[in-house]
């Protein structure tokens, strides 16, 4: 439709609240940019103290810290506190939204020391973290000993904790699953004090199942032994650019990594890492990439892209330029490769610093970034914050591969963001049936992407102000988002739960199969001492009052009366 031809709609009114983020940036500059310097370094210099201890120590530091763990819960009066939370403020997680499950009385357990690489085993191949280590803090010790988790998510500031719990996703999960898929045991204290080492395998196989997606709520994660795999020093990444409609993005961007023959399983036919990115609803760039040794990156001709020094265009928009070049090929080196979104959030920087993409700036300030997530919530105010909820979105939404094409189309539709990010993931049959899960009789079809094991996803991440908003038209965030959940239910999508979910409880358990989850959070006692993760999950605030009559109906009910509601529902 032209311009001319384009229906007049409303235009929003301006509030306060605009010209305060217009503004923003101020603040960002003089006070959230050097703090959030001063944080990082702190946290840096403690974990090179942590990696210059001997393995003993760090074991021995790491088995009193549980005790203490296990003794704060024990001072826990039931019928006088409120339920368990950890000891983080509520604007100290990553998503730019405040979650609002603190707000209502609660008993705090402080695992601010569970910040150590406990051991790196070659042999196994395995890294044993707790779960506040971040994944800049992993890469920068096992990189250079050639060696990564298999998945590691693209931010510095994700922690191993929040990623089991919650969801975490790379460009390599299209080959080993999400960041939860690659942990090969938990180590957990319960609501009783009692400390069990959970695996696939043993007699807590039921609990490992259930913690991925569970939001912390079946018990207190103390560490995870996680599998590595083999790098090299660079990683050879081409970009290629493609064009037509939002259905032949999609179809490029499957083609970029699943063999429309099926051979899903050849390294010789699927890249090493996979990413796509939609900047227009007739543009994208589909990057797909392999290890590759020094030798091979500084052979004569070979393009090598330092990408970690500060001053470097954001990543965005330097694939961006692959629709005006044409296909290239590059080599980064794999640490900064893996963290090659960071300093810019994504595109989530432009809208903190709108000149922060500008070359004066990234050469004189961008050593500074990135701001730090929870240094900025610290800085929003109640109507800043509702503001983000209404007219912006961060959602990231799973959904089968095949239809992609679908979701983008919807999101388009509805919703007008650019640029969005694609990166595949699998989703794996397993014997028991945890909170997200494949569609059932999937393997029948032989699906792009699919094995007999697995069914191929793709994380559609949506994250930007929606074009209603950019030109000033009303835009009502809370419903779109509850929309778009409602259209992930029905066609068997999964939404990250770090986003804040608008959907009833009844909605939000037709999304997640509650199944597994509700028989752990009876088995091990997690009812009445941890919030559930619907609770944890929904916007809004929750009273002491809402939280525990809610969890006190789960207490008293019998298992036959959960059966035959969980059939209803």
């Amino acid at each position: 439709m032209s311009d001319a031809k384009t229906p007049l709609r409303p235009k929003r009114k301006k509030q306060v609240v605009d010209f305060l983020l217009q503004f923003r940036w101020i603040i960002v500059i003089f006070f959230v940019l050097p703090f959030s310097f001063l944080y990082y370094f702190s946290i840096y210099l403690g974990d090179v103290k942590s990696e210059r201890k001997s393995y003993e120590q760090r074991q021995k530091e790491h088995d009193e810290n549980v005790k203490e763990v296990v003794k704060r819960l024990g001072e826990r009066d039931a019928s006088k506190d409120g339920l368990v939370c950890t000891g983080r403020p509520p604007w100290v997680v990553v998503g730019m939204r405040n979650v609002d499950y603190k707000r209502a009385r609660h008993f705090e357990v402080d695992l601010s020391k569970f910040r150590n690489v406990l051991e790196i085993d070659k042999e196994r191949m395995i890294a044993r973290v707790e779960p506040l280590v971040n994944m800049g803090q992993i890469s920068r010790v096992t990189v250079p000993m050639n060696l990564s988790l298999a998945v590691l998510a693209e931010l510095d500031d994700l922690t191993v904790g929040g990623l089991i719990n919650g969801f975490g996703i790379e460009g390599s999960s299209h080959i080993f699953g999400l960041f939860s898929d690659t942990v090969v045991s938990l180590e957990v204290v319960l609501a009783d004090g009692r400390v069990v080492r959970a695996t696939k395998d043993n007699e807590y196989s039921d609990l490992f199942y259930a913690i991925p997606w569970s939001q912390g709520t079946l018990g207190l994660l103390v560490s995870a032994e996680i599998k590595l795999i083999p790098v090299k020093e660079y990683v050879r990444l081409t970009y290629k650019p493609v064009t037509g409609n939002l259905k032949e993005l999609a179809q490029a961007y499957a083609d970029s990594f699943a063999p429309r023959d099926g051979d899903q399983d050849n390294p010789s036919k699927v890249p090493e890492m996979v990413e796509g990115m939609i900047y227009s609803p007739t543009e994208g760039v589909m990057m797909t990439g392999r290890y590759a040794s020094k030798q091979e990156a500084k052979q004569r001709g070979n393009v090598i892209n330092n990408y970690g020094w500060w001053f470097k265009p954001w990543f965005y928009q330097h694939a961006q330029t692959a629709l005006k070049r044409g296909e290239f090929v590059e080599y980064i080196p794999t640490r900064d490769y893996y963290h090659r979104h960071t300093r810019s959030l994504y595109w989530e920087g432009k809208l903190i610093l709108p000149f922060g993409d500008q070359f004066w700036f990234r050469f004189l300030l961008g050593w500074l970034m990135p701001p730090k997530i929870a240094l900025l919530k610290a800085t929003q105010s109640e109507a800043i914050r509702n503001y983000y909820h209404d007219h912006h979105v961060i959602q990231d939404l799973l959904v089968p591969l095949y239809k992609v094409g679908d979701c983008l189309e919807w999101v388009h539709r509805e919703m007008e963001v650019y640029p969005i990010w694609l990166c595949p993931h699998r989703i794996y049959k397993l014997p028991v049936k945890p909170m997200i899960y494949p569609e059932p009789g999937f393997e029948a079809h032989r699906r792009q992407g699919d094995t007999e094991y697995a069914q191929m996803y793709t994380d559609i991440g949506v994250y930007y102000v929606p074009g209603a908003v950019l030109r000033g038209e009303p835009f009502d965030g809370a419903e779109k988002c509850r929309q778009l959940e409602l259209w992930l239910i029905e066609n068997h999508g999964f939404q990250a739960q770090y986003a804040v979910t608008e959907l009833t409880e009844k909605n939000f358990w037709r999304m997640f199969d509650n199944s597994l989850y509700e028989q752990c959070r009876k088995k091990y006692k997690a009812i009445g001492t941890f919030m559930s993760a619907y609770y944890k999950s929904k916007k809004g605030r929750k009273t002491e009052k809402e939280v525990q009559e809610a969890e006190q109906e789960k207490a008293e009910q019998e298992t036959p009366e959960v059966d035959e509601q969980e059939k209803a529902d």
